[in-house]
């Protein structure tokens, strides 16, 4: 009687075991739906009507390498462009509205600073020249002769970030001037208007220059690239989480896009693409990127160099007080997906 009480308490136990793994599985299917599109966050560099990145960006929208990478699998990209740059990004991967975001430095340290759970998944673009542009006829013609003028930046994005270490290769800080936040379009028109005495930017500076609206005494390459801006892509702590083998076939599509850029035969295939995506002249683009090592600019690796670029820049935004609170960027970096991708890259070109 014993046995068959013992036997029968068994049957229940291992019944209701089956039913609880039952139900957790079914939890888990409702706790998370399959992923439909993975939604990328871009800074709008665009001057026109057209929605433009610059770089790697620009490469993978036009090719439409992740659409196709994903297509099979029903998920769809959607590319977000802020034209409100890198602090509207953030705010949109705080309020949980976007997965991934390529973004230049000072955008990237500010959200982790504050408390974005995100992860560095890949460098996009190191070593980014900006310029100083004065107005014509200007006295201004080096860092120091701007001590109490007024300068145009764009605060909260890698050009504020990128002004502060050129400053401070120069023994200056912000407080020694005027600074006014404008973003870049609305410096350039400043600057032509002869609102303001300087501004700090990209290749739109040169722009100004070929119109005689501006002169460019200097940029990040005369101050042995003090200021150089660098770039990279980012994902939410969350979705890395949730969909580690999707971030891994986005890293490995993204170097299609990556190999591309890095080819020095299609230098004037890029000017002609940022071209009619920035509405920028074809000749400043070239001029700017004639002057550019491909090979090194777009190299994808999270190296020491890449890394120490960075947490020169925390460091710096903490002694400034850009940002409250410093963070070690090797702890922020998540290198594995872009390992496993790099080691990969000579089969899975064999296979394209």
């Amino acid at each position: 009687m014993k046995h068959r009480f013992d036997t029968g308490l068994r049957r229940v136990l291992a019944s209701l075991f089956t039913g609880l793994l039952a139900l957790t599985a079914c939890t888990a299917v409702l706790a998370e739906p399959p992923l439909k599109e993975i939604r990328i966050a871009v800074p709008d560099l665009s001057a026109s009507g057209k929605h433009g990145g610059g770089g790697i960006v620009d490469v993978l929208r036009s090719q439409q390498v992740l659409e196709k990478e994903f297509a099979a699998d029903g998920i769809s990209i959607q590319w977000s462009f802020f034209k409100g740059a890198g602090p509207v990004v953030n705010e949109a991967l705080a309020n949980g509205q976007v997965d991934l975001a390529y973004l230049g430095d000072m955008a990237s340290i500010v959200g982790k600073a504050s408390g974005l759970d995100t992860r560095l998944l890949s460098a996009t673009a190191r070593d980014i020249r900006l310029y100083l542009g004065v107005v014509p006829g200007s006295a201004v013609k080096s860092l120091a002769d701007l001590r109490g003028k007024r300068v145009a930046i764009f605060r909260g994005t890698a050009y504020q970030l990128s002004f502060a270490q050129a400053l401070a290769s120069q023994g200056l800080r912000e407080r020694d001037l005027q600074v006014i936040n404008l973003d870049g379009n609305a410096s350039s028109a400043a600057l032509a208007a002869k609102q303001i005495d300087a501004t700090w930017g990209g290749a739109n500076l040169i722009s100004l220059q070929q119109r005689g609206l501006a002169e460019l005494p200097l940029s990040t390459d005369d101050l042995g690239g003090a200021g150089s801006v660098q770039a990279m892509l980012v994902g939410a702590g969350g979705f890395v989480d949730r969909h580690p083998e999707v971030v891994q076939r986005l890293i490995e599509a993204q170097q299609q896009a990556v190999r591309w850029l890095r080819d020095e035969a299609n230098k004037q295939a890029y000017v002609e693409l940022v071209a009619d995506l920035s509405g920028y002249p074809r000749t400043l683009l070239q001029s700017d990127l004639d002057a550019s090592d491909v090979q090194r600019m777009f190299d994808p690796r999270l190296d020491a160099e890449f890394l120490a670029r960075l947490q020169a820049g925390v460091d710096l935004a903490v002694e400034q007080r850009l940002i409250r609170k410093g963070f070690k960027v090797a702890e922020w970096a998540d290198p594995r997906f872009l390992d496993t991708a790099l080691n990969a890259a000579p089969a899975v070109a064999a296979r394209r």
